[in-house]
């Protein structure tokens, strides 16, 4: 039997491995230590071509849907892993068949839940996972695609100011389709509180979940918060003809969630007194593509939100208000941003990413200044930041030396990390 790589651009570099031995028993000089979740499967990351990629084992069949669903998620701009390529056709040394290889790349800077709970995190990180994980799976149904085993292992999180921002990285038991139905919906989020109740209490067994309330009435916080979105994003709402200003009231709602409405199907009464509104296309990422137009940076929601308000700031600081918003924009990126991030030494960058470490330093601002009750030049914020915070935080570009299999489990569903 032939060895088959199915790829859209394929690196010679994967023939380098050894596809011939099964995965769990893969040499440690070619894994890279990144931590891994809970798994019904094996998976391992291994560094090629000076990428991290990580390898699931899994059913030929099954490694090829996934896939494919992996790449239509991506074409439709979903916060998902990115499909790298499918082994199948493998055969051991001994002769015996040996399951295909699902190959996504890392994605940088994130975690799974379990090990964001190896570190030292405040009260209410659970909260704001599943606060990120609803955002995530509102995003998912709006596209079509039901997901079938919702869950915040299926998840990888990533810092975004503050709050976390939700990448799916398990599809197995995923369908895309042109459209859910409210059963369909309802029933991702009924798997989704089940799933969530079970991994919390696996954190509370293992003496990890800093939160004050029980597991289940915690899951319970997924089931409000999606239909919260969910009625704010698809809800039609009905005004009176003289208060036309809350159709962009609306609106600014929407963008304050992050989303962006491409269209609104208005309908007005026969007589006129009232008006129907309701988004017809919506999209998440409205600060992040404001931000990047203006400036060219690709960042997170929460992030490019907190930057922009930082930009307002110079903006109004500076007395610019007048001018060309790209002009503005463009200077302070070279007299503000870019010079703080270029403030951390080589041996700390990879702590944090540029605009979640900017994000950080403005914070830290705020408390040096509340403390010596003036302003603070961020000159002196970043450097007091890099001498005093960074050092102490963990490298969240790749985590090494955290294997979260080996964290307490009581119980809980099997899912991808």
């Amino acid at each position: 039997m032939a060895l088959e790589i199915t790829a859209a651009r394929p690196d010679p570099a994967l023939l380098d491995l050894p596809w011939r031995v099964p995965l769990e028993e893969w040499p440690e000089d070619i894994l890279a230590a990144l931590p891994r979740g809970i798994s019904r499967h094996v998976v391992r990351f291994v560094r090629l071509s000076g990428r991290v990629l990580a390898v699931k084992e899994i059913k030929a069949d099954l490694a090829r849907r996934e896939y494919e669903l992996l790449r239509n998620l991506n074409r439709l701009g979903m916060p998902c892993v990115e499909p790298f390529a499918v082994i199948s056709g493998r055969v051991g040394a001994d002769g015996r068949e040996l399951d295909a290889c699902l190959v996504t790349r890392h994605l940088q800077f994130s975690l799974p839940y379990r090990a964001l709970y190896s570190q030292t995190l405040r009260k209410g990180t659970a909260t704001r996972l599943i606060d990120a994980l609803a955002v995530l799976l509102v995003r998912l149904h709006l596209a079509g695609f039901w997901w079938g085993d919702v869950s915040l292992s299926n998840t990888l999180f990533r810092r975004d100011a503050g709050a976390f921002a939700a990448y799916l990285v398990d599809a197995e038991t995923g369908e895309l389709r042109q459209r859910l139905s409210d059963g369909q919906r309802e029933h991702d989020l009924d798997i989704a509180r089940i799933n969530i109740a079970g991994e919390l209490m696996d954190l509370e067994a293992g003496g990890l979940l800093q939160e004050d309330r029980d597991p289940v009435a915690v899951s319970e916080r997924i089931m409000t918060r999606y239909r919260e979105l969910w009625g704010e994003l698809t809800g039609p709402e009905l005004i009176d003809d003289g208060e036309r200003w809350r159709v962009e009231d609306r609106m600014r709602r929407l963008n304050a969630l992050g989303f962006d409405v491409d269209e609104l199907e208005i309908t007005t009464d026969l007589d006129g007194t009232s008006i129907r509104i309701q988004p017809k296309v919506v999209d998440a990422g409205h600060h992040s593509r404001r931000l990047l137009r203006l400036t060219g940076l690709d960042v997170r929601e929460n992030q490019a939100r907190r930057l922009l308000n930082d930009l307002d700031a110079f903006t109004a600081g500076t007395g610019r208000q007048g001018e060309d918003e790209e002009i503005v924009a463009h200077e302070w990126l070279t007299r503000i941003y870019e010079p703080v991030t270029r403030r951390v030494p080589r041996g700390l960058v990879a702590k944090l990413e540029p605009a979640e470490l900017f994000h950080e330093v403005l914070e830290h601002r705020w408390y040096l200044a509340e403390r010596a009750r003036h302003d603070i030049p961020i000159e002196e914020a970043i450097d007091d930041y890099v001498a005093s915070v960074l050092p102490g935080k963990p490298d969240e570009q790749s985590v090494l030396g955290v294997d979260t299999r080996e964290l307490p489990v009581i119980a809980g569903p099997n899912a991808q990390p």
